[in-house]
């Protein structure tokens, strides 16, 4: 292995706080029904860790899949409202099996249920971070979850990869596991005679040659675009990633060469700049000219009016909107400081004339850099 694979490894082995998120394919047969043995494998794996010391928080899908069967049908639901009843049921059974396998150690679970609006919204993912924080330091093993039975787009974070990589940020972890039904990143499809499994992701350059299938699973929403999403979100905010078949967890945990790790490609950004990068849902768009994106990504401005061009959508003021060029590629997301009722009068104007014209309160920034990251 390589120096910096070698390295980052060792990270994941000597991590102090990790996050594994493990799919609904790894938690069900074939047929869909909860694996108690595969549930209780995982759990095992994850309980030494915790025992050895390491802060453990578990991003758990498969409640729909759990509550299939209880429900009498033999696949995945495909309408909104089967799919909350399946996960109402299911998510007691799945709870319950975790509940069974962490306690044979004599370690107690903790069921969190999020949805998408708690990590959207800037208050409820400060109550987020506290509740899963004070629960490992009661020394418990957090169970995390999208709350399907009231979700309203129940694949809103992509088969719970991207949450994964939110808690992980969210707990200030050193490292994140996502577990798969195959055994690492291919550089075509894994079943593919000549495809070969990609041992290190060093930087986005080295993905630009990989074909990324979809979904492979009966049971699971997600894919290996969403699984390099995650990971791309992790490593971003310094997160060593790891990206490997769940029958691998042991090896991953302890540093063997399985799966496919990422390296870290930023250090770790402030809450509100990951919130704004990948748990917001922009409301809105403005559009600019291209002066003003060479300023916020070569000299780190402000957005001011003068490079608006174009207004997209009905928002307030302080909501996340999404800052395009005029070709609509993304430039970056921001807090907005006015609403688009205000907006249109502002546009192509400078701070000075509109300080003179509305008054000094109006002379400020649209968005202004502390609210702003590029994406």
């Amino acid at each position: 292995m390589s120096d910096a694979l070698t390295s980052a490894r060792a990270r994941v082995r000597d991590a102090r706080t990790v996050v594994v998120k493990v799919g609904s394919s790894s938690l069900t047969t074939p047929e869909g029904v909860l694996d108690v043995e595969r549930l209780t494998a995982l759990a095992d794996a994850l309980a030494a860790r915790r025992l050895a010391g390491s802060d453990v928080v578990l991003v758990s899908s498969g409640a729909i899949a759990a509550g299939i069967v209880p429900l009498g049908r033999t696949s995945r639901p495909r309408d909104l409202a089967t799919q909350q009843a399946a996960a109402s049921v299911g998510q007691g059974a799945l709870i319950a099996a975790y509940t069974s396998a962490f306690g044979a150690h004599g370690l107690t679970v903790g069921q969190v249920l999020l949805t998408v609006e708690d990590l959207i919204r800037r208050q409820n993912y400060g109550n987020a971070r506290r509740a899963v924080g004070r629960l490992l330091r009661l020394g418990v093993v957090p169970v995390v979850n999208e709350n399907d039975a009231v979700a309203t787009d129940e694949i809103g974070f992509g088969d719970n990869d991207r949450l994964a990589a939110l808690v992980a940020h969210l707990t200030h972890a050193e490292a994140l596991l996502l577990l798969t039904d195959v055994d690492g990143l291919y550089d075509g499809p894994p079943d593919e005679p000549g495809s070969a499994r990609i041992p290190l992701v060093r930087n986005r350059e080295d993905l630009a040659e990989v074909r990324l299938g979809g979904t492979g699973s009966k049971v699971g929403t997600g894919g290996m675009v969403t699984k390099v999403e995650a990971a791309r979100i992790a490593t971003g905010a310094g997160v060593t990633t790891v990206l490997t078949n769940s029958a691998q967890i042991v090896d991953a945990l302890t540093g063997r060469d399985v799966g496919t790790v990422f390296l870290p490609t930023g250090t770790r950004p402030a809450s509100r700049m990951l919130w704004l990068a990948h748990a917001s849902e922009p409301v809105g768009r403005l559009v600019v000219d291209d002066g003003a994106v060479r300023a916020l990504r070569g000299r780190g401005a402000s957005l001011l009016p003068a490079g608006i061009v174009r207004i997209e959508g009905v928002f307030d003021e302080g909501s996340p909107v999404e800052v395009v060029d005029r070709r609509g590629h993304g430039v970056a997301r921001g807090l907005v400081a006015y609403g688009s009722d205000e907006l249109p009068r502002l546009l192509g104007r400078s701070t000075a004339w509109i300080g003179d014209v509305f008054g000094e309160e109006y002379a400020r920034e649209i968005i202004h850099r502390d609210h702003l990251v590029l994406v």
